[in-house]
């Protein structure tokens, strides 16, 4: 691997080389991701506090933060242990006490003698009408008082670091930090009046007041940041397109014998994602490519049809699932259609063994098999294929770029497919899947009924459950689904086993099945074999059903609590059911009281079903620092871009790192060392590793 430029060392030197930083201080920092010098230059503040001195309180803001130049003119020691010790001070036009809870009266006498005058800041606020300031943040002797900045940055803390440790540190890590080369584009840097990265540190660690929280260095750090990691995608897409590929062209004669056997016409947005599909492997490079699409938007077609132009060169093709339940599923409704086209399919996971494995491993080695289903068991190192020709991955397995650019393992220059059932905003998707080409299904075959949602609070509990005993009666399935496992006292959430005991009572102990995460994969397999079978109509869960589980006789959707999940967990969910030819119904059950963001949430729910548009306004209300740690918990954290804010910043450093990475391949220009530097600096190792490998 290159080495790591000189001028960083100190940068990446432990973190307790930077003073007021011992060993206890260094494990509670790493709470929050600090582990060297270098990670405290983007922990920037989020906010700022206004420590400009005032000649009296007399007419500051109560409550609010104020700094004034007193005299201690007499102590008041507490009553009782614990109880109020008061300073009294006077300034210019006003006398007001200050209070210390639980204080050592020496300690008190040595910081503010009587008769000494001292520069106090900290919250003044109001006791019995009286102005008081409690337990200030700051007591300086005079000849300190220009330690105590008029703006003082507030950083994110974690317990046991203190606003002033961590300003300590911080101030430290960035003296540590040298002037570097540019790598932005001289153009982009004088278009956006943007200053150099050292200066822009500086500034981004000193804002004059709360606006300049969002200053213009703040946006050049959050550029830097997303170009680094742009740039890891680009050299991963650029190591993916340089890597050979073979050219794997159709016939169409399988395909053909498929879309006649279907009772539908393929959307417009499956023929052209076919078509891209293929041209792609009919290309010299290897494919890399997210097929994107709604719940409902015939992914499973398009993928049938990408692996049948596998076999119809010659080849073979592999699709992996995230659990066995779901490869299973990809099994039974991908059988129909490669019966239709002759085409051998069988499906691998970890329950096969024996003479049963043997026979299936050595079929596939002979290429008898053209089709394998899976799960991660089909990158064991027994697993050999005769022809590997495509590789699609469903997005549940969270590839990141190192794991996509290893897909080829088992076959060395096959064609890769990522699937992802989540409709994902254009800002998170180029943060995610940057390397690859994007094909979007945007449309929904005909004749899916829409789902009807609907609204209920969780006081007509029994109405929704004497409606469940009627659609059962019926023949027809529901979920039912929970937002946590077991009853907890320190959240009030409905727990999916008391919800199972209860439902149990009411509709029989052999109509209702239960699965969490929790169960062991057997149980969990076990219950849900039996609803999928139809010898279970009720199936209470968690979100462990939120994706790929298709029962078409399951057309009710109950989400207990549904103010509690987010946007595209509710999205998913419904997504459950509506596969069959009955109405569907999916009912969000609330308890009365709603804020307004979860009304917000729900009502929109209501209203549509269009996954991009539910995406949309899910980034726009919870951010996509929320989106990143919970629903889209695949993708990148980023510690100074925010992904809302910066979506402009975000497709401006794509193109800047494809730019550059097309004019200097090894990084060995100016401009492209200099980048090489940022990487370093960004802790993108799999760009470095890339380079190096190169």
């Amino acid at each position: 691997m290159a080495q790591r430029p000189e001028i960083l060392f100190p940068l990446f030197a432990d973190v307790q080389t930077l003073p007021g930083v011992g060993p206890k201080t260094a494990k509670h920092l790493e709470q929050i991701g600090v582990f060297a010098p270098r990670d405290l230059l983007f922990q920037l503040p989020h906010g700022v506090i206004d420590r400009r001195r005032r000649d009296t309180i007399k007419g500051a803001p109560i409550p609010g933060i104020v700094t004034v130049e007193v005299t201690v003119t007499a102590h008041r020691p507490a009553a009782r242990r614990g109880g109020a010790y008061r300073v009294l001070v006077e300034d210019t036009a006003e006398d007001f006490p200050i209070v210390f809870f639980h204080a050592r009266g020496d300690y008190v006498k040595k910081l503010m003698p009587v008769g000494s005058r001292r520069i106090v800041s900290g919250k003044l606020e109001t006791f019995d009408g009286v102005a008081q300031m409690v337990h200030p943040d700051h007591v300086l002797p005079l000849d300190e008082a220009g330690d105590l900045p008029e703006f003082e940055p507030v950083y994110p803390l974690t317990h046991g670091v203190t606003q002033r440790a961590m300003g300590k540190a911080a101030a430290a890590a960035l003296d540590r930090a040298p002037d570097l080369p540019q790598w932005i584009d001289p153009e982009l840097v004088a278009q956006r009046g943007w200053p150099r990265w050292r200066e822009a540190l500086a500034e981004a660690h000193s804002p004059n007041d709360e606006t300049d929280v969002l200053n213009a260095a703040r946006t050049r750090l959050a550029y830097d940041e997303l170009f680094a990691h742009q740039m890891t995608l680009a050299l991963a897409r650029a190591r993916t397109r340089k890597a050979k590929g073979r050219r794997t062209t159709g016939t169409g004669q399988l395909r053909d014998k498929v879309l006649k056997s279907l009772p539908y016409q393929p959307t417009g947005a499956q023929n052209r994602a076919v078509a891209e599909i293929a041209a792609d492997m009919a290309g010299e490079t290897r494919m890399s490519r997210l097929l994107q699409g709604d719940v409902g938007a015939g992914k499973t077609l398009v993928a049938v049809l990408a692996l049948l132009i596998a076999v119809e060169a010659g080849g073979q093709g592999v699709m992996m699932a995230p659990t066995e339940i779901l490869a299973r599923q990809h099994l039974e409704s991908i059988q129909p259609l490669a019966e239709a086209a002759g085409v051998r399919v069988e499906i691998l996971t970890g329950r096969d063994r024996g003479a049963d494995r043997a026979a299936k491993l050595a079929d596939l080695a002979s290429g008898r098999i053209n089709v394998l289903l899976g799960t991660h068991a089909v990158f064991q190192d027994d697993v050999i294929f005769h022809d590997l020709r495509l590789a699609i991955v469903d997005e549940q397995h969270r590839f990141g770029v190192r794991q996509r650019l290893l897909l080829g393992k088992k076959g060395a220059q096959a064609d890769v497919l990522v699937m992802t059932a989540t409709p994902i905003p254009r800002s998170l998707a180029l943060a995610q899947y940057g390397d690859m080409d994007v094909s979007v299904l945007d449309e929904k075959p005909p004749g899916r009924k829409p789902i009807k949602t609907a609204m209920v609070s969780s006081a007509r509990m029994e109405e929704v459950v004497d409606h469940l005993r009627r659609a059962v009666a019926e023949g027809r399935q529901a979920y039912w689904v929970c937002p946590l496992v077991e009853e907890s006292e320190a959240v009030d959430l409905t727990a999916a086993e008391e919800r199972f005991k209860r439902l149990r009572a009411a509709l029989g102990d052999d109509v209702v099945a239960l699965v969490h995460g929790q169960m062991p994969p057997s149980d969990k397999d076990a219950a849900m074999a039996e609803f999928v079978a139809g010898r279970k109509q009720v199936l209470v869960a968690t979100t462990v059903i939120e994706v790929g589980v298709n029962v078409p006789n399951a057309s009710i959707m109950v989400i207990e609590q549904a103010e509690t999940f987010g946007l595209a967990q509710l999205h998913q969910l419904r997504g459950r059911v509506g596969r069959g030819d009955q109405q569907a119904t999916c009912l969000l059950m609330y308890r009365p009281g709603l804020s307004e963001t979860a009304n917000k949430r729900l009502t929109l729910m209501r209203e549509t079903e269009d996954g991009f548009k539910i995406a949309e306004t899910d980034l726009e209300m919870r951010g996509a620092g929320d989106m990143i740690g919970t629903a889209q918990s695949g993708l990148p954290r980023f510690r100074v871009a925010d992904l809302e804010r910066d979506q402009g910043l975000m497709a401006i450093a794509q193109s800047d790192a494809r730019t550059l990475l097309s004019r200097d391949p090894t990084l060995e220009s100016d401009r492209g060392r200099a980048a090489r530097t940022l990487l370093w600096l960004m802790g993108q190792d799999e760009a470095i590793r890339l380079i190096s490998v190169g």
